[in-house]
């Protein structure tokens, strides 16, 4: 992919310029959103929404604000994900904390104004055309996913079921919305936007919540055999936390087939839409493959 940093750097770019100025009273908190989304990562959620905007041919900016929003949402969950009260890391991507760097409280508030702020972002979108119909499915997606039905959920089930021996459904619950909600509103939103058809939005859902499972296990994979300097944050978190994963349950060498055969369905469908993103197809395969 050898286009990919030029990618990266482009929507760091969109991202960046939706970001608020660090003024005023609220400049500490103003701070730390910046630092955290500017810690960098592999801004995967709103390639992904770009990439199937463009894929179903979108050709417009609508799309930008919901690509920083979906960004602000993601750091956020990290934000509050990284807190003692929950994984209690100290690194992430590399860089200290924000709770480390900024204190607790302001690192609390930091995720809040992420999250509040994502939807005030997205809203711009509604001054940017005049047919707002794809804009109301594309807003309403994206308060959705990451609620009490999609992300929320799953993390709520992962904090009440860490230290228990998960079951099957158990642990597919936490993937699917703790790490598939997300991607799956990245990618339904840029679908919307671009004007596809409820029947093909729910099937670019399902290849969503492929990938994104996809994607877990290979994090999963990562903890145990990835090194800190790739990852950015401690190895073995998962087993020091006592969580159940899902190599814990069927073993590296299975986790790694099940990987494999997740990102070829994955493929598979994304193959079988009339429309076609080369660039698309070589991300979903770079994200279950990657080594960080």
């Amino acid at each position: 992919m050898n286009n990919m940093n030029e990618r990266v750097a482009a929507v760091e770019d969109i991202i960046r310029a939706y970001m608020p100025k660090e003024e005023g009273y609220a400049k500490t908190v103003l701070s730390a959103m910046n630092y955290t989304i500017n810690a960098g990562g592999k801004r995967l959620r709103p390639m992904l929404m770009q990439e199937t905007y463009r894929m179903f041919g979108g050709t417009d900016t609508i799309v930008e604000p919901f690509m920083a929003a979906i960004e602000m949402i993601h750091t956020y969950s990290l934000v509050h994900d990284d807190l003692p009260a929950l994984d209690n890391d100290d690194y992430r991507r590399g860089r200290k904390t924000a709770h480390i760097v900024y204190g607790e409280a302001m690192a609390i508030l930091a995720g809040d104004a992420l999250l509040n702020y994502a939807y005030e972002t997205a809203a711009k979108a509604f001054t940017m055309t005049q047919d707002l119909v794809p804009v109301v499915r594309a807003y309403t997606i994206l308060t959705q996913k990451p609620g009490i039905y999609g992300m929320i959920g799953g993390q709520t089930a992962d904090v009440e079921l860490t230290g228990t021996q998960l079951s099957e459904d158990e642990l597919e619950y936490i993937y699917e919305n703790k790490t598939g909600a997300l991607i799956e509103a990245s990618m339904m939103i840029g679908a919307v936007l671009a004007g596809a058809d409820t029947d093909t939005v729910k099937t670019v859902e399902h290849l969503a919540g492929i990938v994104g499972k996809a994607f877990q296990i290979q994090d999963d994979i990562l903890d145990i055999e990835g090194t800190q300097e790739e990852l950015g944050k401690p190895l073995h978190s998962d087993e020091e936390n006592g969580k159940v994963t899902y190599v814990t349950i069927h073993g590296l060498l299975q986790s790694k087939m099940d990987v494999e055969n997740l990102s070829q369905e994955a493929v598979h469908i994304l193959d079988g839409f009339e429309q076609e993103n080369m660039f698309l197809r070589e991300l979903l395969l770079s994200l279950v493959h990657r080594k960080k």
